[in-house]
């Protein structure tokens, strides 16, 4: 990797030590590795890991920088969570990553093995998860479901003070107004730092709209 990359990351995460961008270049060579093993993130997608799903994924960091207490909902092959992670491996922070899929849940714990990560795979449905979790601050979740299905899923935590930022496409428009008749919400628009037709909402005080 070089200085251009490293240049790219402090661009959309902030300021981060040379030792972090190092352990970001060795997640890049151990995600390839599982992902041709198991199905973390499409084949079409891996030609530009780097900046569609890693720095896609640092984005969240400038947003919630004193933020110490994460949770990250379907984790996945670890975007946003895994990142979020190394990231706050020098920050202090942690991040607790919600993963049902066995195969998927063994890659992440690989992964925070390997960088003795400030996080921990809860490795059950998101339904079932908020009794195993500490309350976060920042709930996150990116390529997961509907914003409405979303607010649902995390409304246990966001309904407790929790803020929440999801990664959203093209499509975010229809999906907040899907969302309005059920839920009641302050909502904060970021534009993506890397996909110009996305956004990173920014979700708090949500309740439920009686019917």
């Amino acid at each position: 990797m070089s200085l251009q990359s490293l240049e790219g990351l402090q661009r959309v995460a902030g300021p981060v030590s040379r030792e972090t961008f190092d352990r970001f270049v060795e997640f890049e060579a151990l995600f390839r590795k599982w992902n041709q093993r198991i199905n973390l993130a499409a084949r079409s997608t891996e030609s530009d890991l780097w900046s569609r799903h890693i720095l896609d994924s640092a984005q969240l960091a400038v947003l919630r920088p004193q933020a110490q207490r994460w949770l990250d909902l379907g984790s996945g092959g670890g975007f946003p969570g895994l990142i979020v992670a190394l990231i706050e491996k020098e920050r202090g922070g942690f991040v607790e990553l919600v993963e049902s899929n066995r195969k998927k849940a063994g890659f992440l714990q690989a992964a925070i093995s390997h960088f003795a990560l400030p996080a921990r795979v809860v490795p059950l449905r998101i339904e079932d998860a908020p009794a195993a979790v500490t309350q976060p601050q920042v709930v996150t979740a990116r390529a997961l479901a509907s914003l409405d299905v979303l607010l649902n899923l995390a409304f246990p935590w966001l309904s407790a003070g929790a803020t929440a930022l999801f990664h959203k496409g093209r499509d975010y428009r229809r999906e907040i107004e899907e969302s309005v008749h059920r839920w009641s919400f302050d909502l904060l628009q970021h534009p993506s730092l890397i996909d110009p037709d996305g956004v990173i909402l920014e979700i708090s005080n949500l309740h439920r709209v009686e019917s």
